[in-house]
């Protein structure tokens, strides 16, 4: 494996990471605002419990993501900026309102004023992964003109792109559902059975609406990115592998259990290698391209020498990293004891 494959493979892989646990804390977030005045079935504590330890967890990777890529790839840094500049800004400010108003929702001594306070770090949050993968379709072409020899993003065209909608619905779609298949699983290890009830419920429904969409980015894909289309097509094997996954964890939902209907451990499991499964594919057949047509892994590339003093680093950073993860896991997702004895803040 060359270098700037190694390096993009990093790089992506911290994009999955961050993807996965992204989408389940802003899709738990969502659902907080949603249950706030349902009482009865305990969802919003439950999701809360899960808020209150993750949201800080999953800034480390976005911070990795930023940091890797334009360090790995600096002479791509223009064009990347580019590409950027708008997402990133608002996706900047998303998050610190988000993460702002998601702590003095906690601390506010009204239930007024902390109701005001969830619904708009929920709103805020479901708004980020979808402000997030508008970079996916931006970066296959086709939306950066060169006007007096500088290429500037054409804003026109990416709000007028139903390419760039499906990415954006496909963005929302998968993190209520990720989110409430994860919190169907937190429930029922935490004993909360009408929550369980409610996160199954919520996944079952979002979880068809998810797949849709992915259909969706196909079908606009293959008239806006066909270079991208085309290439994927030649993964068709793994492609339906990825849906007979999706298939898996729809069953696991309606599958009889000791303690409850259905199997949320394994559909959470499923749905995982699932996303990793099309993750790659669309990943590979992207390749060697950052930025299509010009920007590519091979010219983009800081010095060989800097990338192996850089991915030691890395190494040894997430060498220490991991371990805090793995306990973190431990703690707040196994530990059903700790569960029923604490509440959020």
């Amino acid at each position: 494996m060359g270098d700037s494959l190694l390096a993009i493979t990093v790089i992506w892989g911290f994009i999955f990471i961050y993807a996965v646990m992204g989408t389940m804390d802003f899709g738990a977030g969502f659902w907080s605002m949603v249950y706030i005045n349902r009482t009865k079935t305990n969802a919003t504590d439950v999701a809360n419990r899960y808020l209150s330890p993750t949201w800080e967890v999953t800034n480390v990777f976005i911070v990795a993501i930023v940091v890797a890529l334009f360090s790995f790839f600096p002479r791509a840094t223009f064009t990347l900026g580019t590409v950027l500049l708008i997402p990133g800004s608002i996706i900047l400010l998303l998050l610190s309102i988000r993460s702002g108003f998601l702590v003095f929702s906690h601390y506010a001594s009204s239930f007024k004023y902390r109701r005001a306070l969830v619904y708009i770090s929920g709103i805020s949050g479901v708004l980020i992964p979808a402000f997030l993968i508008a970079v996916l379709p931006v970066s296959q072409g086709g939306f950066i003109d060169i006007i007096d020899g500088t290429q500037q993003l054409n804003l026109a065209k990416v709000f007028s792109s139903p390419h760039v909608y499906s990415f954006i619905g496909f963005a929302i779609s998968s993190s209520l559902f990720l989110s409430s298949l994860l919190l169907a699983d937190y429930s029922k290890s935490s004993d909360e059975m009408e929550a369980y009830a409610v996160y199954r419920r919520d996944a079952l429904i979002t979880g068809p609406l998810s797949l849709l969409m992915a259909i969706f980015i196909m079908i606009t894909m293959q008239s806006e990115a066909s270079w991208l289309y085309d290439r994927m097509m030649q993964f068709k094997p793994l492609l339906y592998g990825s849906v007979g996954l999706f298939v898996v964890a729809g069953i696991a939902l309606l599958l009889p259990s000791q303690k409850g209907k259905g199997m949320p451990r394994l559909a959470v499991v499923s749905i995982i290698l699932q996303y990793f499964l099309a993750s790659y594919v669309y990943g590979r057949s992207h390749l060697p391209y950052v930025v299509y047509p010009n920007v590519t892994i091979e010219n983009g590339f800081t010095h060989p020498d800097a990338f192996h003093s850089l991915f030691i680093v890395y190494i040894v950073g997430f060498a220490i990293l991991f371990p805090g993860f793995f306990y973190f896991w431990r703690l707040f997702m196994k530990d059903n004891k700790e569960y029923s004895k604490k509440k959020p803040y």
